[in-house]
Order: C-alpha cells, then sequence, then structure tokens
C-alpha cells in the first residue's frame, strides 16, 4: 500500500508521516528530504541554483522514482508537489492520498516557529505571511481537494487516520 500526505507547507505532514508510518508498518519518505539526499543540496540552494522550474522537474522526477521504488511506502510529499505537472492524478492512481487541511492561523504560528528552512517564505514578517499563506492556499487548495482523503491537520488523532488508511 502506498500512502502520500498532502498538505500546505507546516500541515504536519512530515511529522504526521513519520509517526503514521510506524504504527501501520510502512518505510516513510519525506520527499524534500529524498530530494536533498540525492542532489546533495537544500531545496533552497537548488531552487536559488536551478530556479523554480527544475526544481518542480526534480520532483516529479523523485516522486517517480519513489513511486516505482516503493510497493509499500508511506510518502510526505512537498506543499507544492500536488500543484505540478499532473502529480496529483498520479498519485491518486498509484495509492491513498490524504490532505492534511490545516486553516490559515494555525499555520502562520507553525510557520512563524518552524525550525526547517522553508525557502518561499524567507524573511516574511507575520503579517505578510498570513497574506502570502492565503493567497498561496487559495491557489492549492483545487489541487488538494483532489485528495482521496481529507482530514483536519490541527489535533489529528493518529488512530482516526490508521482507520482511514485501513479502510
Amino acid at each position: 500500500m502506498r500512502v502520500f500526505l498532502i498538505g500546505f507547507m507546516a500541515s504536519g505532514k512530515s511529522s504526521v508521516g513519520k509517526k503514521l508510518a510506524k504504527k501501520v508498518d510502512l518505510p516513510f519518505v519525506d520527499l524534500d528530504d529524498y530530494i536533498e539526499e540525492k542532489y546533495n543540496a537544500t531545496i533552497r540552494l537548488l531552487i536559488y541554483e536551478k530556479g523554480m522550474d527544475v526544481f518542480r522537474e526534480i520532483e516529479k522526477n523523485s516522486l517517480d522514482e519513489l513511486i516505482h521504488k516503493y510497493e509499500d511506502v508511506l510518502i510526505s510529499t512537498g506543499g507544492g508537489t500536488p500543484c505540478y505537472f499532473d502529480n496529483m492524478s498520479l498519485m491518486n492512481s498509484k495509492g491513498k492520498t490524504i490532505y492534511l487541511e490545516v486553516d490559515i492561523p494555525t499555520l502562520v504560528d507553525r510557520l512563524m516557529y518552524s525550525k526547517k528552512d522553508r525557502p518561499l517564505i524567507w524573511g516574511k514578517t507575520r503579517e505578510d505571511l498570513t497574506v502570502y499563506a492565503k493567497d498561496l492556499l487559495s491557489k492549492r487548495q483545487p489541487d488538494y481537494e483532489k485528495a482521496q482523503l481529507t482530514v483536519k491537520g490541527k489535533n489529528l488523532k493518529l488512530e482516526s487516520l490508521i482507520e482511514l488508511i485501513k479502510n
């Protein structure tokens, strides 16, 4: 079984994914981590050196590689992964897609205090970040909503997610 976690940055894809993968006995792969390890560079450096269009191609190719490499896996995607090429259709055809939906105030709080380097929000104030998150989420929402399952990412109970995956 392949499971893909999708959602906006800081929606909990990586942290939920690690815990969930252990509970359902699946290998866990964070797509961003996979890309950074493969290219021996941070996402920010890849975007800076190659540009966003090339990065999105790298992301798509890496997603394809993981799908071909693993029959059973839980993959935490990047926030933009579902929104480019035909990635959402591909993930829907190759496994279960779960959208971790989180409200803007929670996302902004998480992003403000995130220790992860996020190139798209670098240097933004809380106010800038709120405007940016609302705008970007409104653009990505139609792709996220193509997921087979949608769950509230705030105060998420792993047990309920496990039930959804098993059904």
